[in-house]
């Protein structure tokens, strides 16, 4: 038990450690190019490990080729759209503060559109999560971004908030599918990232070819296979196998960790002012997350 905790802080590091190696690669190469050899290098490895344990690449449905193609658009293509080319205006603690909220807007959409219940808790937490989101984006005034007066960078990194909640309810429904057939996250992962690392291949193809010509330096190389193999491939394995062993529910606890993992990463490698907007926003967002994790504890709370 005390392993797969271990590893859950570690994953935690690593993620918090991607929005770093993104913020060091963009300065270098084009978005564009560094999220096709991302994907290349995570797909093809997620795809050694589901032949590896599955002894075969399992086909798939017309319904869930329909379901992998939605995953690959929404959270590997168009979120990573948004996250390199966001990266390349707001820094790697920012970030990942603003894209912290993903779990509110996941809630909130769930509740609107599957009609989800939500209990005073959630509400009091959504309503924390976003006032610190606000406070992060508006520089210690939550008002500014509602005036409009928002950056670009910001507002790219929202769109990554946005689009990871859409995967995320996406693939909730898939799930039934994918358990009767014995088929694990780890498979719909990996083709939604073959999925995906096509759309980026295509687009990067006609509006550029020559930025996938691979003549980057070393750092930019190893923040990429950074993000292809640890954030994206080690990351998800870990993750995943302590869902099977602890349940989602404390695993996605260490989840908070990662935007204070990637906010003293960016104080310590790239040398990113910790502003007390940033940490007061940050808390507060990080607070209001916790409060929409916590079970109900009890039928009136869960009604409520």
């Amino acid at each position: 038990m005390f392993a797969t905790y271990a590893k859950l802080v570690v994953t935690a590091v690593i993620w918090g450690g991607t929005w770093v190696a993104a913020r060091v690669a963009v300065q270098e190469v084009p978005p564009l190019g560094v999220a096709v050899w991302r994907f290349l290098l995570a797909a093809a490895s997620l795809l050694v490990l589901v032949r590896w344990h599955h002894g075969r690449l399992p086909a798939l449905d017309r319904r869930e080729l329909l379901l992998v193609i939605g995953l690959g658009a929404t959270g590997i293509f168009i979120y990573n759209l948004f996250f390199l080319y966001g990266m390349q205006h707001i820094t790697a603690g920012r970030g990942a503060l603003v894209v912290a909220t993903t779990p509110v807007i996941t809630l909130l959409a769930a509740a609107w559109l599957l009609r989800e219940g939500m209990t005073r808790l959630k509400a009091l937490g959504s309503a924390l999560a976003l006032l610190g989101c606000l406070t992060v984006i508006g520089r210690g005034d939550p008002l500014t971004p509602l005036r409009g007066q928002i950056g670009s960078g910001d507002l790219l990194i929202l769109g990554c908030a946005l689009m990871w909640s859409i995967y995320t309810l996406i693939g909730r429904l898939g799930t039934e599918s994918l358990a009767r057939r014995n088929l694990g996250a780890l498979v719909m992962t990996a083709y939604a990232s073959c999925a995906g690392f096509l759309m980026l291949l295509v687009t990067a193809l006609i509006i550029d070819p020559a930025q996938l010509v691979p003549h980057y330096s070393l750092p930019a190389w190893s923040a990429i296979a950074f993000l292809g193999l640890l954030g994206t491939t080690l990351g998800f394995t870990w993750f995943a196998a302590a869902v099977q062993k602890i349940g989602a529910q404390r695993a996605s606890i260490f989840i908070n960790l990662v935007p204070v993992a990637a906010v003293l990463q960016g104080a310590l490698l790239l040398h990113e002012r910790l502003d007390p907007s940033v940490l007061a926003g940050g808390l507060l967002v990080i607070a209001g997350v916790m409060l929409i994790q916590r079970p109900a504890r009890n039928a009136k709370e869960a009604a409520a």
